[in-house]
């Protein structure tokens, strides 16, 4: 089964954003097969090479609507990914945004139970009808 989606990714550099189309791997949080619009890694490097490289970020898109999420870059090996966390909520995220359904129902729909009730408001205290006590 085949569990990698197209995302794009942009690494920003203080002047500017080197935009590249990927893939996620939904299991696993690697991403790969990077494809960079108007940058050579040949001739230039890997973005994150770059020094005035800041961060990296994701964009896993779908009918018009998108989600965005942080990318990890290990400058050591060159991989970027998406740690467990992250992509935790990228799915939940994306299943809510995509399906049309808030995160709530979504969570409601994966436990297969009924929505917990709101809690009750405490009571108020109760005031007795006298004038309290007397000094």
């Amino acid at each position: 089964m085949d569990l990698k989606v197209p995302i794009t990714i942009n690494d920003e550099l203080t002047e500017e954003v080197i935009v590249g189309k990927a893939a996620l791997n939904l299991a696993s949080g690697e991403i790969g097969r990077i494809d960079y619009e108007d940058w050579d890694v040949e001739t230039q490097g890997p973005p994150f090479e770059s020094e005035d490289y800041e961060f990296t970020s994701g964009t896993l898109s779908n009918a018009g609507k998108d989600v965005e999420f942080r990318v990890d870059v290990n400058k050591v090996t060159g991989q970027y990914s998406v740690s467990a966390s992250e992509l935790l909520e990228i799915k939940v995220r994306a299943a809510a945004l995509f399906a049309g359904i808030t995160s709530k129902e979504l969570a409601i729909k994966v436990r297969g139970a009924a929505p917990e009730p709101a809690p009750a408001p405490p009571a108020a205290p109760k005031r007795s009808g006298g004038r309290g006590r007397s000094h």
